[in-house]
């Protein structure tokens, strides 16, 4: 992995980690560089506004932003920054993450997030998109990926349910 990140995974608050980690764990498996930051659209809009005016002079060529609730982080972030923006509705609220859905999938014209599917498997699906961009132009990850692909049909097709079914 080289030192230099590729891909930013921020996120809201701290506690979002729980949900983004999952994101962090397959750029590790695919031996990406990247980086993990709480960047808060609410709390600490200036930090977020240098984030992403500075991602692209960084090295960064993508970045996965998870948030809950109003989940300002992700579209906030692609209006200051043409870096892709993917998003990750975290569940925060009594809603379960379907209002931060909402808010990352409705971004106006003109100003697009990639929104993936709420919770972990949005998140761990974010880093796989962000690895299939960075690998239309990287033949060493384009290989790393196409394993990993085959290790989770290798997985599915080793399990039994140990009886045979009627069918």
């Amino acid at each position: 992995m080289s030192e230099q990140p590729l891909v930013g995974v921020v996120m809201g608050s701290k506690s979002d980690y729980e949900t983004l980690s999952a994101a962090v764990e397959i750029l590790r498996a695919l031996e990406i560089s990247h980086e993990a930051r709480v960047v808060s659209a609410h709390r600490t809009p200036d930090l977020l506004f240098e984030y992403a005016e500075t991602a692209r002079g960084r090295g960064l060529r993508v970045i996965i932003a998870g948030a809950g609730g109003a989940a300002h982080l992700p579209g906030m972030l692609a209006a200051k920054t043409l870096v892709p923006v993917l998003g990750v509705p975290v569940a925060a609220t009594h809603l379960n993450g379907l209002d931060a859905l909402l808010s990352i999938v409705q971004m106006p014209k003109g100003i697009p997030v990639g929104t993936l599917a709420i919770g972990k498997a949005g998140a761990a699906n974010a880093a796989l998109l962000a690895a299939e961009m960075l690998a239309t132009t990287d033949a060493e990850l384009y290989e790393r990926l196409a394993k990993w692909r085959g290790a989770r049909t290798e997985e599915v097709l080793e399990q039994t349910l140990g009886v045979e079914l009627p069918g």
